[in-house]
């Protein structure tokens, strides 16, 4: 599982599973996809041309989405943060995923790792899930969540693209 966010409105914590078997062809494919000498794929630096090529193109790995959301409700984004990632390790406690990758976040990653060792420890997944934090250039996968949230804070003709992405919504 690979996740990044998007804080342009409501805060969104995007979830993108991909099969073990799938992983090698889906980051070869991503990286297909990067310009050269281009690190990383980041939807907000592409032109509008290459970021419906993106969205096209990642529409065919059959990643299994999720977009975490959090609203008004809570005060702060770490606040959003927190109640996205509990309700991310709850579900994936019921799926059984194993591994988790989450994209580096300046000044999250402890935190994160705080929480993360309660809720795996309280849903019993806590020797069954791994986790950790990298950046999008060493993870070419995390342009998956990344692109989604980008296209679904984005709205308009961007979420249309990206909406047979997503398998669901989780409204928090």
């Amino acid at each position: 599982m690979f996740v990044d966010e998007s804080k342009k409105q409501d805060y969104l914590l995007v979830a993108a599973v991909i099969i073990p078997g799938e992983l090698a062809l889906a980051r070869k494919t991503v990286r297909g996809l990067q310009k050269p000498g281009q690190r990383r794929l980041h939807m907000v630096k592409e032109s509008p041309a290459r970021q419906h090529t993106i969205l096209s193109t990642l529409g065919t790995l059959g990643a299994q989405v999720t977009i975490y959301q959090a609203g008004a409700g809570y005060r702060t984004n770490i606040e959003r943060r927190a109640a996205c990632l509990e309700r991310l390790v709850e579900n994936i406690a019921e799926a059984g995923c194993a591994r988790l990758m989450l994209e580096s976040e300046q000044g999250e990653e402890e935190r994160d790792r705080r929480l993360l060792y309660r809720e795996t420890g309280r849903h019993g997944c806590r020797d069954s899930l791994a986790y950790d934090h990298a950046t999008a250039a060493a993870e070419p996968l995390l342009a998956i969540p990344d692109a989604i949230a980008w296209a679904w804070a984005r709205g308009g003709d961007a979420r249309r693209r990206a909406e047979p992405l997503v398998d669901g919504v989780v409204r928090l």
